[in-house]
C-alpha cells in the first residue's frame, strides 16, 4: 500500500483568499514530503468552490516540485478536452523535467456542464475528445516527428520539446469515476486508473477493478499498486469522537460545494454521461456516519483509520490511497494534524510505502 495527499479545494473567496489557500497547500505538500508520503495530488476544475481554486494543477505542482525532493506529483486529473494536446503535452513534459521524473499524469474527461459550456465543447464529444487527447499526448511524449490527423486536432510533423524526463513517458492514470468501460480501456492501453469509492458501492468498485485487471492481463500488462489510485476523505484526531464530529462538519461543507457545482445537470442530458442527472439528487445528501462505517471515508483516531484501511485492503488488494485532507475547508492546522498522525501511527505499518 502507498499513501499520499490529495489537495482538492472546496473553498472560495468568502472562505479565504486564493493566495492564502495556495500558501497553506504548499506547506502541506512540504510536510508530506518531509514525512515520507508517496505523492501530492491536485485537480483541475473551474468556477465553483468545488475545485475552482485549482484551474491548473500543473502550475501548483511546479511550485510543489520546487519545494520538495522525494514526493511524487500527480495530476488528479488534467482535462484534455479543454486544452490543445501540444500545449498540454508540453506543459506536462516541462513539469516532469522540473520535478526530475517525479510526475504521474492522471487524465480525466470532466463532468461539470458549466465547464463544457465555458470552453464551448459539447458534452457529447467528451469521450471522443478524451481518447484523442490522451493518445496524441502519449505519442508526443514517446515519439519524434509526430503527425496527427484527428477529429478535433491536426498537426505535424512535430517533435515536442522538452522531451519528458521519464522515458518513454510518465505513468498515465485514467479517472474512472462512474464508467467501468473507462477502466477496461485503461487496462488494455497499459494505463493506471483513479477510482472514487465514496460514490460507488463496494461491489461496483470490485467489479471495476476486476474488469481493469482482466483487460490488463489480456495484453500482458501487470499493474502495480501505483497503477490503482483511490481518494478518501480523511480526518484524524487523537480522539476518535472529535475526529468524527469535525470530519462530519467538513464533509457537509464539501457536499454543499459539490451540490452547487453539479446543479446544471438538472437541465442537462448527454449520451456520454448516461444517468448523470441523478448526481443532483444525491449530491449534498450523503449519510456521513454510514460513509465512515462503510469505509468510504477515513475518519477517526489513528487506530480506527488503520482498521478501516485493513478492511479496504482486504476488499481491493494493495493500491495507492490519496488522503483528501483539505476538502471541506478544514484549517491548515487540522489538515497538518491529520497528515502527522497518519505518518506517525499508520505509515509505519506499510513497509512498501517509500
Amino acid at each position: 500500500m502507498k499513501f499520499g495527499i490529495n489537495l482538492f479545494p472546496t473553498v472560495g473567496p468568502a472562505d479565504k483568499p486564493a493566495g492564502e489557500y495556495f500558501d497553506e497547500a504548499l506547506r502541506l505538500a512540504e510536510l508530506a514530503d518531509e514525512l515520507g508520503f508517496h505523492h501530492v495530488k491536485t485537480v483541475e476544475h473551474y468556477f465553483h468552490e468545488y475545485g475552482g481554486y485549482s484551474p491548473d494543477p500543473v502550475t501548483f505542482l511546479a511550485a510543489a516540485a520546487a519545494r520538495t525532493s522525494r514526493v511524487r506529483l500527480v495530476t488528479g486529473a488534467v482535462l484534455p478536452a479543454f486544452t490543445h494536446p501540444v500545449k498540454l503535452a508540453g506543459k506536462l513534459a516541462m513539469l516532469d523535467n522540473i520535478a526530475k521524473g517525479r510526475l504521474d499524469v492522471g487524465f480525466g474527461r470532466a463532468f461539470l456542464p458549466d465547464e463544457f459550456t465555458a470552453f464551448q465543447v459539447p458534452l457529447d464529444e467528451s469521450r471522443a475528445r478524451f481518447d484523442e487527447g490522451v493518445e496524441a499526448i502519449r505519442r508526443l511524449w514517446a515519439e519524434e516527428d509526430v503527425r496527427w490527423d484527428g477529429t478535433f486536432h491536426q498537426f505535424g510533423p512535430v517533435t515536442l520539446l522538452p522531451r519528458t524526463w521519464q522515458r518513454p513517458h510518465p505513468r498515465i492514470l485514467v479517472a474512472t469515476a462512474k464508467t467501468p468501460a473507462s477502466a477496461e480501456a485503461a487496462g488494455r492501453n497499459g494505463y493506471g486508473v483513479m477510482l472514487v469509492p465514496s460514490i460507488n458501492p463496494r461491489e461496483a468498485v470490485q467489479q471495476t477493478l476486476e474488469l481493469y485487471r482482466d483487460a490488463a492481463a489480456e495484453v500482458g500488462f501487470k499493474p502495480t499498486e501505483e497503477d490503482v489510485h483511490m481518494s478518501y476523505g480523511a480526518y484524524l484526531a487523537e480522539d476518535g469522537e472529535e475526529a468524527r464530529e469535525q470530519g462530519r462538519l467538513a464533509n457537509e461543507r464539501a457536499n454543499r460545494s459539490l451540490a452547487s457545482a453539479v446543479s446544471a445537470w438538472r437541465e442537462t442530458r448527454s449520451a456520454d454521461y448516461p444517468g448523470y442527472e441523478k448526481i443532483v439528487e444525491k449530491a449534498g445528501r450523503g449519510d456521513f456516519g454510514k460513509s465512515v462505517a462503510e469505509r468510504k471515508a477515513l475518519v477517526g483516531s489513528p487506530e480506527q483509520v488503520r482498521a478501516a484501511i485493513e478492511d479496504i485492503r482486504g476488499w481491493y488488494g494493495d493500491f495507492t490511497i490519496s488522503l483528501q485532507v483539505v476538502s471541506g475547508n478544514t484549517t491548515f492546522e487540522e489538515a497538518a494534524r491529520t497528515i502527522r498522525l497518519f505518518a506517525e501511527h499508520v505509515l509505519p505499518h506499510y513497509a512498501t510505502n517509500d
